[in-house]
């Protein structure tokens, strides 16, 4: 099975996520890591496709935006988990990728946006 691997971005980075998921063999790039902490959305999204790394995002209403966009115009992106901020806790966030990450594989995260508190 194809590991969905992350790309975190800076609204969702939190050292004790980042860490939990590393620990438990998640592949997990942030924004930090790379030094793209000044790039637009579309930069951070066309990064994350380029590493086939699912984006992982609070920024829930531009990313959602994002999405229709370039499905729209026919542009791909390896897919998409958004998270309201302030809404889970870090062991809930880890919880829920998790749970989401044993369940779906890179090929079905393909263009595809997931809703973290679907994930339950």
């Amino acid at each position: 099975m194809n590991q969905i691997s992350l790309y975190i971005d800076e609204d969702a980075m939190h050292s004790r996520l980042v860490t939990a998921l590393r620990s438990r063999g998640v592949t997990v790039v942030t924004v930090v890591d790379v030094g793209l902490t000044e790039k637009t959305d579309e930069e951070q999204l066309a990064f994350a496709t380029e590493r086939e790394c699912v984006l992982y995002t609070f920024n829930v209403s531009d990313f959602y935006r994002l999405h229709t966009q370039w499905i729209s115009a026919g542009r791909e992106h390896a897919g998409m988990i958004l998270a309201p901020q302030r809404r889970f806790s870090v062991g809930e966030q880890l919880r829920r990728i998790l749970r989401l990450r044993a369940n779906r594989t890179m090929a079905t995260m393909r263009n595809q946006v997931e809703f973290l508190g679907n994930w339950g």
